[in-house]
């Protein structure tokens, strides 16, 4: 806020009143943003191998190579307007899938699912983005061999 003021006062002396009243407005148009910004969180975060009447099923940190689907199913609480969060797959550190999924309410549960090839064995984990590409949460699972 002390930012937005010393713009607004260092231009109160450049222009005329309606000049003034315009940069005011905008300046506090971006402070009102500021102030209604997002507070995601994160509530709920579980890999299973299936959703079912929207919840997980099958909760799980590991998963046979033969799985085929793994599902990643999050709660997300905080929205105060329809956004978007993205689940981001990483299998040993490359980026696999990139999921935008849309977040529509306060109390939101979403899931994104991936196929997974019996030679994809090892390491994976889903980073949950907000709309601005900050990492809310972070999470890991195995895949391990028949």
């Amino acid at each position: 806020m002390s930012k937005i003021l010393y713009i607004y006062k260092s231009n109160l002396k450049k222009g005329s009143v309606m000049k003034q009243i315009i940069i005011f407005s905008m300046l506090f148009a971006l402070w009102a943003s500021i102030g209604q910004a997002q507070n995601l969180r994160v509530t709920q975060f579980q890999f299973a191998t299936s959703v079912e009447k929207r919840a997980p099923v099958n909760v799980d940190t590991a998963f046979s190579a033969n799985v085929d689907n793994v599902f990643c199913f999050t709660q997300i609480e905080g929205a105060k307007d329809t956004t978007e969060i993205a689940h981001v797959w990483y299998y040993k550190d490359e980026e696999k899938a990139r999921i935008n999924l849309e977040v529509k309410s306060n109390d939101w549960r979403t899931w994104s699912s991936k196929s997974i090839l019996g030679s994809w064995t090892g390491p994976w984990r889903v980073m949950i983005e907000d709309s601005n590409g900050n990492v809310l949460k972070t999470k890991s699972f195995t895949i391990y061999k028949n």
